[in-house]
């Protein structure tokens, strides 16, 4: 071979191919491309993030106040709500005078993402936004401090208080469950706050549906509400094969529930305990799947309220003629809360602008 022969492309040049070389600049180059992009994702995300805060915190809405929030011992009835009016107040505690309850708000220093109260007893779900975000259901005094936390295994939904305080309830929404897929699944947990007794989940009582068992795996339960004798509940029952929603009555004590009828979501008893405000799925249409509803439970018979809108919500009763519930404010992740009459009479009145998560303090 002659000596002035120039390498070929693959021949060494050096100490390694010039093929070598190229295709380690082709992954050099790919690798930092892929650091430019996540780059750019991570900024695009924190600017998502922080102008979403904006709205929610970057308001002029009503700044936490130093006059602390009672559960009791009001000069007048109240009404306690989540704040979501945009400003320094979003997501804390709020109260306003039931008479005049688009009036003044005072607004508390503690946060909840789901509230009930009950006899000087909170129950407030809460999600901790740090580097890893954990779920709690605190129990809080009539001062709203913590007197006993519970970590979740899931998402908070729904929270309940029997009407003596004694009994808390909540449901949150999980994943990873085997008949779920990639969708979710409830998990509903009762605590008795007086022992610190903890039934995990209402999966583990024996239902059944005109005498016979209903022991499926799929089986999820959510929206407990409490009769007067803090023992007994009703709540949703729903299997996904078939898919099905049901009213049950449980019996904590004996850890036994039985189906009473269909198509009935997240129940709430009316303060006489004659009846129950429900939400039913009347279309297949994602837009507006429910209808608020007032079941006797003595006569069995069914009223469908003036609220026309689709209402997502566990609905409050006010007092034994009123129901509350929230509904999307159409801006932001705001809402506001609702009342309409619970005899199918009426039209639905805005009570609070930027609220969530009612309930009736007296």
């Amino acid at each position: 071979m002659d000596a002035d022969v120039e390498a070929g492309p693959e021949e060494v040049q050096g100490d390694e191919p010039v093929g070598a070389v190229f295709t380690r600049g082709r992954v050099l180059a790919f690798t930092l491309a892929l650091v430019l992009l996540a780059g750019v994702g991570v900024a695009y995300t924190l600017h998502a993030v922080d102008r979403e805060d904006k709205k929610k915190y970057g308001g002029s809405g009503t700044a936490p106040g130093a006059t602390p929030i009672l559960l009791t011992a009001g000069p007048q009835p109240r009404l306690l709500f989540r704040s979501t009016e945009s400003g320094p107040g979003y997501g804390h505690l709020a109260t306003v005078s039931a008479a005049d309850p688009s009036g003044p708000r005072l607004v508390g220093e503690r946060t909840c993402d789901r509230v009930f109260a009950a006899a000087g007893t909170a129950l407030c779900l809460y999600v901790d936004r740090e580097v890893i975000a954990r779920n709690y259901a605190l129990v809080l005094d009539d001062k709203l401090a913590e007197v006993r936390r519970v970590e979740l295994s899931g998402t908070p939904n729904r929270a309940r208080l029997s009407a003596s305080g004694r009994m808390a309830s909540w449901t949150v929404f999980v994943y990873g469950d085997s008949y779920a897929g990639s969708s979710f699944s409830t998990r509903t947990s009762v605590l008795d706050t007086r022992t610190g007794a903890l039934v995990e989940s209402l999966e583990e009582f024996e239902v059944t549906r005109d005498g016979k068992d209903v022991r499926t795996p799929d089986r999820n339960f959510w929206g407990v509400t409490f009769t007067a004798d803090d023992n007994v509940f009703y709540a949703t029952m729903a299997t996904m094969n078939p898919t099905r929603t049901y009213l049950v009555r449980g019996d904590l004590a004996a850890k036994k529930a039985t189906v009473l009828r269909e198509n009935v979501e997240c129940p709430s008893l009316s303060p006489d305990g004659t009846r129950l405000v429900f939400k039913k799925k009347v279309s297949d249409d994602a837009r507006k799947p429910w209808r608020l509803y007032v079941l006797d439970l003595a006569s069995g018979r069914e009223t469908e309220l003036a609220e026309a809108r689709s209402v997502d919500d566990q609905a409050v009763w006010l007092d034994d003629r009123t129901v509350a519930y929230d509904l999307p404010a159409g801006t932001g992740s705001s809402s506001d809360v609702w009342a309409v009459p619970a005899d199918g009479t009426g039209s639905p009145v805005r009570l609070v602008a930027g609220g969530f998560s009612p309930v009736p303090l007296p």
